[in-house]
């Protein structure tokens, strides 16, 4: 009994205006005793509370939902995850689902919403100009979402995930990480080795160290490393470019890539001064340390960097032109969501006086 009066004492006056997810706006005056019984079993949470914040929120949503036309808000969250990719076949496999039930849901969203959302080809899907626009206002309000809850159940400042290439994880970051450790001890930080340091919200990513020119326009970026790129072979490929010449023999190797879409060798060539072609025989490795021993075992030629100073050493690679690419380095990458949580804050300035004492 005691429970019950303390629900009805915690029954809040609520107004909510009219948005997109309603049709209608509306009142609540008074939420009924049996909105609330679920609540009362959890605790006997009060105004204020997390928990209690929550629940009322939920029932807010509930009702938005149950009141709107539109009925496939869970098919428009997965259409945001779907978005990330340029076929089905890909997203069925990133997100466990069968290509089939990607191609039905995403269906019933299009004609729910009355637009295509994704243009068919041979070669997989792409975004219409609606579709688009629907995912920037959609992801932009999903992330906000996902991280005020994250911010309410408290867990902010007591974990935080780091993406990273194993590359930079071996050669630069471990040697470091037990002074954060010491540091932070009430940090719960997990390293996540990547090779795809893209979609960070969809795999967790608090904070991401990603290399390339710093020309990405999917994530909040901030200048870290500055550490210019520049061509590596073995001894082999380096006694072929002493013999017939620099341009000859980069015509002759295979170019060793980090992804499908990477410009770094076009802006090498560029810099370079030296003509480049569509080419056949580039190999794709997205590990950066799996790439270096391939240059190495004589598989082609890489774009490295400092980096690679042990195997320079040991004679393992050679630098093959003194060209590097100035504009390329390391920088801080942070999916769009709202003010960084303080464990975020903590990582990045520990990172960047780690940067000014190695400087």
């Amino acid at each position: 009994m005691t429970g019950a009066t303390d629900c009805r004492a915690a029954r809040p006056r609520l107004t909510a205006v009219r948005n997109s997810g309603c049709t209608d706006a509306f009142k609540f005056s008074k939420l009924r005793g049996s909105d609330f019984s679920n609540s009362c079993n959890l605790g006997h949470q009060k105004e204020g509370d997390n928990r209690y914040f929550l629940y009322t929120a939920f029932k807010i949503f509930v009702h938005c939902v149950m009141q709107s036309t539109f009925k496939h808000h869970d098919f428009l969250r997965l259409f945001v995850e779907i978005a990330q990719f340029d076929s089905f076949s890909k997203a069925a496999d990133a997100l466990h689902m069968t290509k089939g039930a990607i191609s039905y849901q995403i269906k019933i969203l299009e004609a729910d919403l009355g637009v295509m959302l994704f243009k068919r080809n041979s070669r997989g899907v792409s975004l219409t100009l609606e579709a688009k626009q629907l995912l920037t206002t959609c992801g932009s309000s999903y992330r906000t979402i996902e991280a005020e809850l994250t911010r309410l159940k408290g867990s902010e400042t007591r974990s935080l995930t780091v993406g990273m290439s194993s590359y930079f994880a071996s050669r630069w970051l471990s040697s470091r990480l037990m002074t954060f450790m010491e540091q932070h001890p009430e940090i719960q930080l997990r390293i996540q080795p990547m090779t795809q340091l893209f979609d960070l919200d969809r795999q967790g990513v608090d904070v991401a160290i990603r290399w390339g020119d710093g020309s990405w326009d999917d994530v909040e970026i901030k200048p870290f490393m500055s550490m210019p790129a520049w061509p590596v072979g073995n001894r082999d490929i380096a006694e072929k470019v002493q013999t017939i010449g620099l341009e000859r023999a980069f015509s002759e190797a295979t170019l060793l890539r980090d992804h499908d879409d990477s410009n770094a060798w076009s802006d090498w060539f560029d810099a370079a001064g030296l003509p480049h072609h569509s080419r056949e025989d580039s190999l794709i490795i997205p590990d950066p340390n799996v790439r270096v021993q391939a240059v190495i075992d004589g598989q082609g030629i890489a774009l490295n960097d400092d980096l690679v100073e042990r195997e320079l050493k040991d004679g393992q690679l050679v630098r093959l032109s003194r060209v590097g690419l100035a504009s390329y380095g390391y920088f801080l990458a942070r999916p769009r969501a709202g003010n960084p949580a303080k464990s975020v804050t903590a990582f990045v300035d520990w990172l960047q006086l780690q940067r000014s004492v190695c400087a």
